[in-house]
């Protein structure tokens, strides 16, 4: 896979992806599409790490692609939501390591994933609705995390907020100044790593915010149906008998 604004490894049941670019471009998101492809179709890993480079995780969109001159459209804003839905729904653990500025889109990514995991001196905003556009679906999910209230405040305000903020509004999950032990010891919590598990009950929780307790226990059951019928649960039920 020719990439040039991403470096994406494997290595055992770990992949990761390295944003070698400290702002989201149109080619950023269309290599980020080619390895949801390849995680979807071919990579059989069960854990994917999101990474930035020279010290940033990402710094929001680059502006230079907009020309002031020619009527503005959404076509890239809608194809970055669904790159990050197709994140949001992988069936691995993602995990994002953050260090640095993680503003706008780089925001919006993290809350894409899992778990964050943040370095001390990270720090986070929303600063788009200062300058005159809309945070992307960091509106429907921020809120989610940290409740209507923080997220108006942080939204509204772009308020910058330190990675010991995030932790206690509940945006970053595990604060370390040595992340690649943190990312470690994040994984190890995880397993044993069941994909169709995960990815069942991710949904689940992600509909538990608008759907109704009979339309919720319809689609648990469903779901449940598709669990039960796993080698995994098949295998369980064999070791405790």
């Amino acid at each position: 896979m020719n990439l040039s604004t991403l470096n994406y490894t494997t290595e055992g049941d770990i992949a990761t992806i390295t944003l070698l670019e400290q702002r989201s471009t149109m080619k950023m998101v269309k290599e980020l599409t080619l390895v949801c492809n390849h995680l979807e179709d071919e990579n059989p890993c069960t854990i994917v790490v999101f990474r930035g480079s020279d010290g940033h995780f990402n710094r929001g969109i680059n502006f230079s692609e907009f020309r002031p001159d020619t009527p503005m459209d959404i076509h890239g804003f809608n194809k970055w939501e669904k790159m990050c839905v197709r994140i949001e729904r992988l069936n691995k653990i993602t995990i994002s390591a953050l260090e640095g500025d993680v503003i706008g889109g780089g925001m919006q990514l993290a809350l894409c994933t899992d778990m964050r995991i943040a370095h001390p001196e990270a720090r986070f905003a929303l600063p788009e609705v200062q300058l005159g556009f809309l945070p992307g679906m960091a509106l429907f999910r921020l809120a989610k995390y940290i409740g209507l209230g923080h997220a108006k405040r942080i939204v509204l305000q772009s308020a910058e907020l330190s990675a010991y903020i995030a932790f206690e509004l509940g945006i970053v999950d595990t604060i370390s100044d040595d992340i690649d032990s943190a990312i470690s010891e994040a994984i190890e919590k995880f397993k044993p790593i069941n994909p169709i598990t995960i990815q069942l009950a991710r949904r689940l929780l992600n509909e538990s915010f608008h759907d109704s307790f009979e339309d919720a226990i319809g689609h648990f059951l469903a779901a449940q149906q598709r669990a039960i019928s796993q080698n995994t649960f098949h295998s369980t039920l064999k070791k405790s008998t």
